[in-house]
């Protein structure tokens, strides 16, 4: 792994991802060198969770191209996934009502592992869409 040094004050970084499920697999590899590289290595298992989430849900569920986002400012990570579906994600079901429900979890995952989520309208390379995003304070 590489030698950590401290974050930065702010940066960006997005990857465009195929819909493939490899997508999910490249994604986290993205997320934990972009996070070693700057700094934020004690992030990296609750980032890897919740983009492996996004992502997931993003090229599960729609039929065009996808983005994984990775916003650091302020001391808070963003992480964000972008799709083609412009309709908003189903709300997260409280997780002691999944049961043994072989679906469902990961938004459910996103709100109990952030410290913040939401979704957003957004467009992107001409397409129209929508952001799933949530953030997690570095402090």
């Amino acid at each position: 792994m590489p030698e950590t040094v401290p974050a930065a004050d702010s940066w960006e970084y997005s990857l465009y991802v195929p819909i493939d499920p490899r997508a999910v697999t490249v994604s986290r590899h993205t997320l934990r060198a972009v996070l070693a590289v700057n700094g934020l290595a004690h992030l990296i298992d609750t980032a890897e969770l919740l983009a492996s989430e996004l992502v997931s849900n993003a090229v599960l569920h729609t039929k065009g191209p996808a983005c994984l986002r990775l916003r650091f400012r302020d001391g808070v990570l963003q992480i964000g996934a972008w799709d083609a579906d412009p309709e908003p994600p189903d709300p997260p079901s409280r997780s002691e009502s999944l049961g043994d429900a072989e679906s469902g979890r990961g938004m459910a995952l996103v709100r109990a592992c952030s410290d913040l989520w939401h979704w957003q309208p957004l467009s992107r390379m001409g397409h129209r869409g929508k952001l799933v995003w949530c953030e997690l304070n570095a402090a």
